[in-house]
C-alpha cells in the first residue's frame, strides 16, 4: 500500500472554504445561540437557557405589527412579480421584436443595481407625481427590484421546455388555454413556485429600497433596525432566529423547485 501524498494545494482549498464557511455562518450561530440565553445582556458565556426572549417576541405588539406589514408586502411583491413577470419572459421566449437583446438585458437592471439607488430613483419618482409614501409605495419599490428574479428564471425553464408538446397538444385538438393549463403550466410550474418563494424572501428581509420608500408603518427589517441603533437585544435574537430559520426553508425549497428538471411533466 502506498501512502497518499500530501495534496498542499486541495488542503489550502479546503482549508479556505471552511474559514470561509465559518466566516459567514459564525454570527448566525452566535445570533441563535443568545437567543435562548437566559441573560438579558448578550455576552459570554451563557448563564442559562430559556425560552422567554421567543414568547416575549411574539407577544410584542409593535414587533407583531411590523411582522404583518412585512408579509403583507412580500405577498403583494411576489403578485406582482408574477403578474409582470411571467408575460414578459413569455415575449423573451415566443417572440422575436426591435431591441429584444437591449431590452432583455434592461429587464435585468433592477436586480444589479445597488438597492439604494433603487430605492432613492423610485422615491424621486413618487415626490414628482406627488404619491404618499406607505406600505404601498414600498410594494411597488420591492416588485421593481425583483420582477428580474421570475423573468430570468421562467425564461430559463422555457428555453429548456420541448414546445413539441404544445404542437401535439393543438394537433389534438385542444384550445390554447387548455394546452397552456395542461401542458406548459406543469412544465414551469416549478419554476414560478421556486421564483416566487424566493421574490417572498428577498421582499421580506428587504432593507435600502423599503428605507427610501416606507411611509408611517413599520415593516419588520425596518423595526429590527431601528431596535438596534440602541442595542441588541435578546427579543431581536429570538425573532431574528425565527426569520433565519424561516428564510433557509423557504429559499432551500425555492432552489428546489427550480432545479426540479429530472421529472418534467408530459
Amino acid at each position: 500500500m502506498h501512502k497518499k501524498p500530501f495534496d498542499f494545494w486541495n488542503n489550502a482549498v479546503a482549508l479556505a472554504a471552511f474559514c470561509a464557511f465559518v466566516f459567514l455562518y459564525l454570527p448566525i450561530v452566535t445570533l441563535i445561540l443568545f437567543s435562548f440565553n437566559s441573560n438579558n445582556v448578550t455576552k459570554l458565556p451563557l448563564t442559562g437557557w430559556t425560552l422567554d426572549w421567543y414568547a416575549k417576541a411574539l407577544t410584542n405588539s409593535d414587533l407583531l405589527t411590523a411582522l404583518w406589514n412585512s408579509i403583507i408586502v412580500a405577498i403583494a411583491t411576489v403578485f406582482i412579480c408574477l403578474v409582470i413577470g411571467v408575460p414578459t419572459a413569455f415575449a423573451l421566449d415566443r417572440f422575436q421584436f426591435p431591441g429584444k437583446n437591449l431590452f432583455r438585458r434592461l429587464v435585468l437592471l433592477p436586480i444589479t443595481l445597488p438597492g439604494i439607488i433603487t430605492g432613492v430613483s423610485i422615491l424621486s419618482f413618487f415626490s414628482m407625481v406627488n404619491i404618499p409614501l406607505s406600505l404601498w409605495t414600498v410594494i411597488v419599490g420591492h416588485g421593481t427590484a425583483f420582477t428580474a428574479i421570475v423573468v430570468t428564471s421562467l425564461f430559463a425553464r422555457l428555453q429548456r421546455f420541448d414546445r413539441r408538446l404544445e404542437e401535439a397538444s393543438a394537433d389534438a385538438g385542444a384550445q390554447p388555454w387548455q394546452t397552456f393549463l395542461y401542458i406548459t403550466l406543469p412544465n414551469i410550474r416549478t419554476a414560478l413556485i421556486g421564483s416566487g418563494l424566493i421574490c417572498f424572501t428577498l421582499s421580506f428581509d428587504e432593507i435600502p429600497v423599503t428605507f427610501f420608500l416606507t411611509g408611517r408603518d413599520n415593516t419588520l427589517p425596518m423595526y429590527i433596525w431601528s431596535v438596534v441603533r440602541r442595542g441588541i437585544t435578546p427579543e431581536i435574537n429570538a425573532i431574528g432566529t425565527i426569520i433565519i430559520i424561516t428564510s433557509i426553508v423557504i429559499i432551500f425549497f425555492s432552489i428546489l423547485m427550480i432545479n426540479d428538471d429530472s421529472n418534467p411533466k408530459k
